[in-house]
């Protein structure tokens, strides 16, 4: 009998075509295949042409964009000297996730398709379209393809004699198993945060932790929005960028809220474990140190922060106890119930931490082995760098807006990123951030001759500045920024700045204050006052325009 295996395999950005190929993952556990679920780029593709049956789960995004986590496979499967025929003895399923009110909706999907098909793939259905525009999200399309999905796997791998489908009333083993270190065993010598080795360049596995060299607030103290310029010193770590480069932050959940978390779940934050996968094969998730204290697991790993996914009502209501709460929990994980969990928690931002304290009685019967299956990692943050080596060497400052706002709930929601980052005062002491570098989607033109037309409202000046900062050091002159805020006195960013490269005849500066007069004027008021200049520009100079929000 065929061997009965499957792979999924996701490119993801924000979480939810992970959080989708785990699913399918379970599912696939349910019908008792061998079922492994990997990033896109994780997978070793010189196997792909071994393998029997393959799922792929994949987002789009910006303007039709591969996630990051799945480029080095897209750049493969789209070499021209890959043969027609090479993927004929796969059967495979794409399914997308996308948003219908882009252009490019689900572009990664249907052209992935497209291509297995070309190389000889065997589709075991159309590629399925998740739309997060929707009004019951991706799931309405997802649900009903998944289930003919199973009908096609089952009728080519049917169930093994006497085995049957395991009922969805039965939970599955998780992922990992924590086994605790005795209390008597010596700790773990030096810091847990095990950051970069020497002379790798920083990434994401290792990052490079940068001491925090300023926090200055840009804006006026009676200002609704606190926006900060902060500093990093990149000293020896073979970091190297331009301008238009993007740095990304890992953040880390606040003590108080790590503690609340502890408390709830009734966890010691200083008992230290190492981590078993349940099946051999598996790989520990990377950047957790081995062995590993609780309080670092729930700082620097879980989202607690994030807003819960119907994945985590349905793990949850396996715990409950309680018939009220497992009833809940149970109709926030149907199909039928998405509504309700949308107006739940997608409206007004509930987060998992706020999510955990309305189910008390299973909460408190949260087995820590289930922790990694239950709670999504937390994710980097990517921020437009604000500053060119060249003005300043062996540094990196961001432009950060503090993510505040309120919802329904009496809590104002804050961003978990820029909360953490705006509380970091390095005249306390040495205060360190993980990050690394990222090429952004600005490239600036080499010619020196070429003029740039610049247009960035509020923070997204950001990369403008930083590719002013680098022309101005190069001598080049043809700047011109558009440049739109509230109100000159409260947060016109980098005031001083701009009007000494004015005055030197560096930069054309065009300022839109939107609040100081009677009539709002924005960027585009002053580019349409100032179309003569803008139409030379374009026609006679060659210039590039460039847009941020």
């Amino acid at each position: 009998m065929a061997e009965r295996k499957l792979l999924v395999l996701f490119g993801s950005q924000t979480g939810t075509a992970q959080d989708t190929a785990e699913r399918i993952g379970r599912e696939a556990t349910r019908r008792h295949l061998q079922c492994r679920v990997e990033a896109l780029d994780s997978c070793d593709l010189a196997n792909l042409i071994h393998e029997p049956l393959v799922v792929f789960v994949c987002a789009t995004t910006g303007q039709g964009d591969p996630p990051d986590n799945m480029k080095m496979f897209w750049r493969f499967l789209f070499r021209k000297n890959l043969p027609p025929g090479s993927l004929c003895q796969l059967d495979y399923a794409v399914l997308g996730l996308g948003d219908s009110s882009y252009p490019k909706f689900n572009f990664v999907a249907k052209k992935l398709h497209k291509r297995v098909l070309q190389l000889g793939g065997n589709p075991l259905l159309p590629v399925a379209l998740g739309d997060d525009q929707h009004d019951l999200g991706p799931d309405a399309i997802v649900d009903p393809w998944l289930m003919a999905l199973w009908d096609k796997i089952l009728a080519l791998y049917p169930l093994p004699p006497g085995l049957e489908i395991i009922s969805p009333d039965t939970r599955l083993p998780p992922k990992y198993t924590l086994h605790y270190e005795p209390e008597d065993f010596p700790p773990p010598k030096g810091d847990l945060l095990q950051l970069t080795a020497p002379r790798a360049v920083p990434s994401e596995l290792h990052p490079f932790a940068a001491p925090v060299v300023s926090n200055q607030r840009l804006t006026a103290q009676s200002h609704f929005q606190d926006v900060r310029l902060i500093e990093f010193d990149i000293t020896g770590s073979g970091i190297t960028f331009s301008a238009g480069d993007v740095v990304m932050i890992q953040p880390q959940n606040r003590p108080e809220d790590v503690q609340q978390f502890c408390q709830l779940l009734r966890l010691d934050p200083d008992k230290r474990f190492v981590l078993k996968p349940t099946e051999p094969g598996t790989s520990l998730p990377p950047l957790l140190p081995q062995p590993c204290t609780i309080r670092h697991l729930v700082t620097h790993y879980l989202d607690i922060s994030c807003v819960p996914r119907r994945s985590f009502f349905e793990l949850l209501s396996y715990f409950s106890t309680n018939e009220l709460e497992r009833e809940k929990l149970q109709e926030f994980s149907s199909a039928q119930g998405q509504e309700e969990l949308y107006s739940y928690c997608n409206r007004p931002r509930r987060t998992t931490l706020e999510a955990l304290w309305d189910f008390p009685h299973t909460t408190c019967a949260i087995p820590a082995d289930y922790l990694l299956d239950l709670i999504p990692r937390i994710r980097p943050r990517a921020f437009s760098i604000a500053s060119s080596v060249l003005a300043h060497p062996d540094r990196i400052q961001i432009l950060m807006a503090v993510v505040q706002y309120k919802t329904r709930l009496s809590k104002p929601r804050r961003g978990l990123c820029s909360t953490w980052l705006a509380s970091l005062n390095p005249e306390q002491g040495d205060v360190q951030v993980p990050l690394w570098v990222k090429k952004g989607g600005m490239k600036f033109p080499a010619d020196p001759a070429t003029p740039v037309i610049m247009i960035g409202p509020g923070t997204g000046v950001a990369p403008f500045r930083a590719a002013i900062q680098e022309r101005v050091a190069q001598g080049r002159r043809g700047n011109c920024l558009f440049f739109g805020c509230r109100q000159k006195s409260k947060d016109f960013y980098c005031q001083a700045e701009w009007e000494e490269l004015v005055a030197k005849g560096f930069l054309t500066l065009f300022t839109a204050f939107s609040r100081d007069q009677e009539e709002k004027v924005y960027v585009q008021h002053r580019i349409l006052e100032n179309r003569r200049l803008v139409w030379e520009l374009l026609s006679s100079g060659n210039a590039h325009v460039y847009l941020a929000g």
